[in-house]
């Protein structure tokens, strides 16, 4: 009964998953109903590569949040200052440049996202400032960055990188799930590096980290600038799909992250957690969504449905210990 229990609170992710599985059935039963047998059939790796692609910019921002939370942060600017990366990069490009053009661009994009998230690192390691407060007010700095860079909807992105993003199926396979699966890998192992081993202390417990010679300051720092790194590739991926962008998007995205990270099992304390968990808990969310436009209900049931799903992720940890405890009688 021990190991049972010991493995539901390492395996956070296992919620989610199971969730996961149970809305894609009901997802693709009614994409199959609508359809019908033979559509559904030819357009099946249509509609699984659009969906993926679709949730990926927010997969990348739940990575980011998420990598933050555990430890014991967290980033309510991280839609925003995707959003300002986006700008930057549809009013860099047109859509005859090269590959070389469009590497070039990018890499100054990164950059950015790297000193936004470092930005963010230093008010809350240096000065002090509690994480909620201080990436809360610089949400609406980057939003208006990236108002000012980009006062209305539109821009362009090469078209010869849209094409191969937007066409590309290694494998047969969508190429959103190779980029998941990768994600998943160096996951794997970052997380077990040193820098991962402290950022899960420090989440854990901070005092006990810096009196066990860990630089808290610094290493909280580079917590947020890769965050910022990540939100960068969110910013491309959001920006390949529609090869324009809104200075507006990223702002109700940041709820989207927070929402998925819980739902996939990561606690907003800290110290636990993983990226799996809500690469599934976006999944799931995106497909949900789906479930309701087929459903054809008014839009207010979305927000109705995004909070259930929260309650049920935050109360499905003590469920089971509910339940484990009675077996165990």
């Amino acid at each position: 009964m021990q190991k049972i229990k010991g493995f539901f609170k390492k395996k956070t992710f296992v919620f989610s998953i199971v969730l996961f599985i149970l809305v894609i059935l009901a997802n693709f039963t009614l994409q199959y109903t609508n359809l019908g047998p033979d559509k559904f059939a030819k357009r099946f790796m249509f509609l699984l590569d659009n969906n993926i692609r679709g949730f990926l910019p927010l997969i990348l921002l739940a990575i980011a949040q998420a990598i933050v939370l555990i430890n014991g942060s967290i980033d309510l600017s991280i839609g925003n200052l995707m959003g300002v990366v986006a700008a930057f990069l549809v009013t860099q490009y047109t859509m005859d440049d090269t590959i070389e053009r469009f590497l070039q661009v990018f890499v100054i994009a990164i950059g950015i996202g790297v000193l936004a998230g470092a930005l963010n690192g230093i008010f809350v390691s240096l000065v002090r400032i509690p994480p909620f407060i201080t990436t809360y007010a610089t949400s609406f700095v980057f939003s208006g960055i990236a108002m000012w860079i980009l006062p209305r909807p539109g821009g362009n992105m090469p078209e010869i990188v849209t094409t191969f993003y937007r066409k590309t199926l290694p494998l047969s396979l969508p190429m959103g799930i190779w980029i998941i699966l990768i994600l998943m890998l160096l996951w794997l192992a970052f997380r077990n590096t040193r820098f991962g081993a402290h950022m899960y202390a420090i989440g854990g417990n901070e005092k006990a980290a810096f009196t066990s010679g860990v630089s808290v300051i610094r290493h909280r720092i580079s917590v947020h600038m890769i965050a910022g790194f990540i939100a960068a590739f969110a910013a491309l991926a959001l920006v390949l799909i529609t090869g324009s962008s809104d200075a507006r998007i990223g702002g109700a995205m940041t709820l989207d992250s927070v929402v998925a990270v819980v739902l996939g099992g990561t606690p907003m304390s800290g110290g636990i957690g993983g990226v799996v968990g809500p690469i599934f808990g976006v999944m799931t969310l995106g497909f949900v969504r789906n479930i309701v436009g087929f459903a054809d209900v008014d839009t207010w049931v979305q927000s109705l449905v995004d909070a259930l799903i929260i309650l049920i992720a935050l109360a499905s940890p003590s469920f089971i210990k509910l339940v484990l405890r009675q077996v165990r009688k």
